[in-house]
């Protein structure tokens, strides 16, 4: 007699009830509607700029950096020929590693619409081929003095009022470059060059809504047309190279290994102006990769970028107080979790929720250690620091997000959709319409000259992942002159 057939379904035991939807076991909510809402998160997040506005981006972006040009002729401190890194976001957003006491609390749609960060060098270090030796014996890790002995004699001159001086046994002098003072002589600088400029307005110039120094950087907001723009100035040493401190990460294997090339990464790195929590501030200055990171970016998935700003909304505000936790520890933690896990499994579209999920465990998991490595320093622990009571208190309030994280996101959603209606109301009501658009020289006077915004798209069009900066000449401060890696226009 021949056995009974027995299907390949009921063989695994399974059954012909309809499967449960995907949830997530420690709060129970439902992977496909933790989907939906980051999706509508990033909808409102990333607002798409009609011609009108990035036109009044690049009009502001120009007059800052006509703004710098004239703040080199003063008393030529900054170099002649010099290279800005402008991000996306300001200081207050964790685009750089800069952890600020003094830092003000802005607000986008109440304060601003759009915010950037600028890093202008000060002083310039870009003529080594070796990795670059810090003199790291009075400072934690992470962090730096600089002596201005790497530097001729020209420019020890120039900036010896913006340095400490330590004489040692021996009569030597020697001159390290204070981050507090130069960070003092550049918000004097600017607000001369802004004062002189609003003595003879011209049209279409953006008004200068507010001007503070904060802690060491400077927060420009402009009102340009209809929109309002925060620029986080932030003064910094540039070096090409590498860190000797940093070259052991480079042996290692990273996410981010076949797809761009060492040199993409490795390229060049800042000081910026920011001291440990027990250095010495006139002194100290802190190791920055923002350039690197710039490049790495472009090797994270949509998705996990999506994750990530969801979860950078929910627990900028949540954890605020006291302050321990900023938006550039999650990043680290982003980059840390791209070495850990496969990329085809980071590269899945409709794994965000997932990854939100992870990335508040991985900050939780940082915060009950006390521990999260720095990414390119591996051993500079970033949260070192904290008490133990200040970290319980965070990982408490993470772990009330991780029991509901789609109340938190709902709630990220309407702060960032109110912030939106606000700044459209404020559009509505004219706030800025004293303002006109640069208009062109000759023509009709009613079209906008969008020949620089199409200039500058032309550009990043014609050039896919190439570093595009803008060369000032102090002699010549009423046109940007693009840059494309070594060539110019």
């Amino acid at each position: 007699m021949a056995a009974p057939t027995v299907s390949k379904a009921a063989a695994l035991g399974c059954n012909n009830k309809p499967a449960f939807p995907e949830l997530d076991f420690r709060s129970g909510a439902r992977v496909e509607e933790l989907n939906k809402l980051i999706q509508e998160f990033t909808k409102h997040d990333q607002r798409e700029y009609d011609d009108q506005r990035a036109l009044e981006i690049h009009t502001a972006k120009d007059f800052i950096f006509s703004m710098l040009g004239m703040v080199q002729k003063l008393d030529q401190k900054l170099p002649v020929a010099n290279e800005y890194l402008l991000l996306s976001g300001g200081v207050r957003e964790g685009v750089v590693d800069l952890d600020l006491d003094e830092l003000n609390v802005y607000a986008r749609g109440t304060d601003y619409d759009m915010d950037f960060t600028l890093l202008v060098p000060a002083l310039k270090l870009h003529d080594r081929n070796q990795p670059v030796t810090l003199d790291m014996r009075h400072s934690a890790l992470c962090h730096s003095w600089l002596s201005l002995r790497l530097f001729d004699e020209g420019t020890i001159s120039k900036w010896k009022d913006c340095c400490t001086i330590v004489d040692h046994i021996n009569g030597a002098t020697n001159y390290f470059f204070s981050p507090t003072k130069v960070a003092d002589w550049f918000y004097d600088s600017i607000s001369i060059v802004l004062s002189e400029i609003q003595k003879k307005p011209q049209r279409g110039m953006p008004k200068v809504e507010k001007v503070e120094k904060n802690g060491t950087i400077i927060s420009i907001i402009l009102g340009v047309g209809s929109s309002r723009m925060l620029y986080d100035i932030v003064p910094v040493v540039s070096f090409k190279g590498w860190p000797a401190v940093a070259q052991s990460w480079l042996m290692e294997n990273h996410f981010w290994d076949g797809k761009i090339t060492e040199e993409e990464v490795i390229s060049g790195f800042y000081l910026v102006p920011a001291c440990s929590y027990k250095g010495k501030k006139d002194n100290e200055w802190r190791l920055s990769f923002a350039r690197s990171e710039v490049q790495l970016k472009k090797c994270i998935s949509s998705s996990l970028m999506q994750a990530y700003q969801a979860c950078k909304a929910i627990i900028i505000k949540l954890l605020s107080r006291p302050k321990a936790i900023s938006p550039y520890h999650l990043r680290s933690m982003m980059l840390w979790a791209c070495d850990r896990l496969p990329a085809s499994y980071l590269a899945q579209e409709d794994y965000a929720a997932h990854f939100l999920l992870g990335l508040i465990d991985d900050l939780q998991h940082c915060l009950v250690n006390k521990m999260c490595p720095n990414y390119f320093i591996p051993q500079c622990n970033m949260l070192e620091h904290l008490s133990e009571e200040t970290v319980m208190l965070h990982a408490r309030k993470l772990s009330s997000v991780r029991s509901d994280p789609a109340e938190h996101l709902r709630t990220a959603i309407e702060h960032v959709k109110a912030a939106n209606r606000l700044t459209l109301e404020l559009q509505r009501r004219g706030s800025t319409t004293s303002i006109p658009s640069p208009q062109s020289d000759g023509g009709d006077p009613s079209q906008p000259d969008d020949r620089l915004a199409k200039k500058l798209q032309q550009l990043v069009t014609e050039n896919p992942g190439k570093s595009i900066s803008v060369f000032i000449n102090p002699d010549d401060v009423t046109r940007p002159h693009f840059r494309i890696d070594d060539k110019f226009f």
